[in-house]
């Protein structure tokens, strides 16, 4: 509810809300509310059934008014002005940031309020809608409001445009600005908080506080980039520009397409709906990590699921990471004995990189747990402690298995955002095309793409955006200055296999899993060096190194001349098994 922002004493809009957001609205003297957002628009959000059902449980008025992102037309601009005549006020319109909310009150009042007046009051809350002004001022000189289909209003132009203020986002800015502190530079990205991801799953193991893994989103998107709070809509490579929310457009010389990937909870069957509750927990979510701990501390006896997804997601690790820390944990109790621990991969084998396995092999035969390979979990039912997985054989033959549980930690799907797969830039999987050593797009050349959304077969993971921001930079660098390419990105990434508490196996590969270690030391032996590294310095390396441009152990590898393109081996492959 902190992104409520009030326009008038009869309206405010917020970012999405929850439902249980409804009874603080209805306490606060609302009496109606607006809902902006298709359904499945993105990961976590809640349904408008879930909404309408939560808002009229508390007392509210519900609308649902679903306007698609970056194409505001007269039709909905027209509806939101006769919702706002017929609702009980105060009425609280949402959408994903409030972007798309607050144009439709702005050009549904344009016909009687001053536009410069409309502009001066979204940005005193925050929204920027300059974009809107040429549309704003049109529907002011006319009560019918003829807003051409199509119309485009000016664009801003950046020399370097940014979508996403994760960690490959920040990263590669800052990574610009250090060689370029002249460069105009824009980040897109709507939310508010930046997370430390890698942190979770220490979270789950009660070694990290979850506000550890948590800063303002202000205070990591570099200051010298002007940040754009608002979501992207759609591509037009073809125009060199990028769609915004509210219609908006953005040019740009270069782009850099880094704005992760969505966790898609409705693969699983019932999964969403248990979530936190019902001993149903993930590493994958920063609200849960903390229940992950608390179930982990609770259990005396009974059986534990761990769960990993068919490739790629993000740090292939960390479904085992959680195994391994609250077996450790179980160990150190003492109860381990009663409790039955399964891990259910939906891969061939326990680690994508042969040279991990035996040692990983140590952990698993140590606590006793056993291995399900090829079997994805298809169906949850929380209340009942049911799970059901589909496994298949040797031979592909597949059948459903129905598993108990007292403990699941599930790794929900993993996919690019729709913005990105419905896009020109997109390849037949959904990610944004690269070449897999320069990371530019093959048929867009001043389009360049890292981490997690980005094609390339890495491991999608932290440590390889810490590499990609540097070759990203300086590709874009020599693009401005109309050269080719010349860094190049050897398919890097680090697993920190946390097997107990104490001890990591250091996992460093590249392409086609050629090991990569960073120190002269036997990357297969878990070691407490590589513990503290990853409890005491992975965090400030993080914030205060990577996300401000200092390039630790991370100068890319030049050629003379502009590579040829290549097509890199998956760097760590879970769906090959040894020896074939």
């Amino acid at each position: 509810m902190d992104s409520l922002k009030r326009l008038g004493p009869f309206i405010a809009v917020a970012a999405q809300l929850q439902p249980a957001d409804m009874g603080t609205l209805a306490a606060a003297g609302y009496h109606s509310v607006i809902n902006n957002r298709p359904d499945n628009e993105d990961e976590g959000q809640p349904s408008s059934a879930e909404m309408r059902a939560a808002a009229e449980a508390s007392g509210l008025e519900y609308h649902h008014l679903p306007v698609v992102s970056g194409q505001i037309t007269d039709a909905d601009v027209a509806g939101f002005g006769e919702l706002l005549n017929q609702v009980r006020g105060p009425v609280l319109a949402f959408c994903r940031t409030g972007t798309r909310s607050i144009s439709l009150w702005a050009l549904s009042e344009a016909h009687h309020l001053d536009p410069l007046a409309l502009l001066a009051a979204a940005r005193d809350q925050g929204y920027d809608l300059s974009g809107l002004a040429p549309r704003l001022e049109q529907y002011a000189q006319t009560s019918s409001r003829p807003q051409p289909a199509g119309t485009i209003s000016p664009t801003q132009r950046y020399d370097v445009l940014v979508v996403g203020g994760g960690a490959a986002g920040c990263a590669v800015t800052a990574s610009l600005l250090k060689r370029d502190p002249h460069l105009r530079i824009a980040v897109v990205e709507p939310r508010e908080q930046h997370y430390y991801q890698p942190g979770w799953t220490l979270v789950g193991a009660g070694i990290f506080d979850r506000a550890q893994t948590e800063r303002p989103m202000g205070q990591c998107i570099p200051r010298a980039a002007q940040w754009i709070r608002s979501a992207v809509a759609a591509f037009e490579p073809d125009q060199q520009r990028v769609v915004l929310e509210d219609g908006n457009r953005l040019g740009y010389r270069t782009l850099v397409v880094c704005p992760g990937l969505s966790l898609n909870w409705d693969a699983v069957e019932g999964l969403k709906e248990t979530l936190g509750k019902n001993g149903v927990t993930s590493n994958y979510k920063f609200e849960l990590a903390p229940y992950t701990w608390q179930l982990v501390q609770n259990l005396r006896r009974g059986r534990a699921l761990f769960t990993q997804p068919p490739m790629p997601i993000k740090c292939a690790g960390a479904p085992q990471k959680a195994m391994y820390l609250s077996c450790d944990w179980w160990l150190k109790q003492g109860v381990l004995s009663d409790i039955d621990v399964e891990f259910c991969s939906s891969g061939a084998v326990l680690f994508g990189v042969p040279t991990f396995v035996p040692p990983l092999m140590t952990y698993v035969e140590r606590y006793g747990a056993q291995l399900s390979f090829n079997t994805t979990l298809t169906a949850v039912d929380g209340p009942a402690h049911k799970a059901w997985f589909k496994q298949v054989d040797a031979e592909g033959n597949s059948q459903v298995i129905e598993k108990s549980f007292d403990f699941l930690h599930a790794v929900p799907h993993q996919q690019a955002p729709a913005f990105v797969s419905q896009s020109p830039l997109a390849n037949a999987d959904g990610w944004v095309e690269a070449d897999h050593e320069t990371l530019r797009h093959p048929r867009y050349g001043n389009i360049f793409s890292l981490g997690d959304v980005c094609a390339a077969p890495n491991a999608k993971t932290a440590a390889a955006v810490r590499k990609q921001a540097p070759v990203v930079a300086e590709n874009v660098i020599t693009v401005l200055a109309g050269k080719g390419p010349r860094a190049l990105y050897d398919g890097y990434g680090s697993c920190p296999l946390t097997v107990e508490r104490g001890k990591v196996i250091l996992a460093e590969f590249g392409y086609g899993g050629k090991l990569l270690p960073t120190f002269p030391l036997d990357p297969a032996v878990p070691r407490r060096l590589a513990w503290d590294l990853k409890v005491k310095m992975m965090p400030g390396i993080y914030f205060d190194m990577m996300l401000r441009g200092r390039e630790w152990l991370a100068h890319p590898k030049h050629l003379p001349h502009e590579p040829l393109a290549v097509e890199a081996p998956a760097a760590c492959d879970f769906g090959k098994e040894p020896g074939k």
